[in-house]
């Protein structure tokens, strides 16, 4: 009685939990432990604000001035993204770079997907350049999860920042 439940769809009741794990990373449901650190993340980053972990009209939580002026602001940076590979993807904790240059963290993975948080600025460049992302020595692809609504910003910083 009084149960909140949240669907994420269909899946077999044999599955294990390295089924789950892929059923989550494709979702874009990022998880502490496995995606991030607790107390290493704000809620945007990890996309609470979209999957309803932090309110926005309760008041009196610690960083809640932080967290309210980036939900009413959107200057929320970093995000969660879905990353993608042609072939199997490196170890989680792997920097994922474009010439070089950081720009996120690799989380969970699950053979040629995975998750990460990412700067989204530095992502929209190397997009809009044509810029390969890396993670080691693996061209990836990232994605916004389907079901979330912040997009890519509209003005990104330069390529060379990227």
């Amino acid at each position: 009685k009084g149960a909140v439940t949240r669907s994420y769809g269909e899946t077999d009741k044999r599955s294990d939990v390295a089924a789950w794990q892929a059923f989550r990373i494709a979702g874009g449901i990022a998880e502490s432990g496995s995606d991030y650190q607790l107390g290493d993340a704000f809620p945007h980053d990890v996309l609470l604000d979209e999957t309803g972990g932090v309110g926005f009209k309760k008041g009196c939580y610690v960083g809640q001035e932080v967290v309210s002026r980036m939900q009413h602001r959107g200057t929320a940076r970093r995000r969660v993204l879905i990353v993608s590979a042609d072939g199997s993807l490196p170890a989680p904790g792997i920097e994922l770079t474009v010439e070089g240059r950081p720009v996120g963290m690799l989380g969970s993975t699950a053979g040629t997907i995975g998750l990460a948080i990412a700067r989204i600025d530095r992502i929209k460049a190397a997009l809009d350049a044509d810029l390969p992302i890396m993670a080691a020595d693996v061209p990836v692809t990232l994605a916004i999860p389907g079901w979330a609504k912040f997009a890519f910003p509209q003005e990104a910083v330069s390529a060379e920042e990227a």
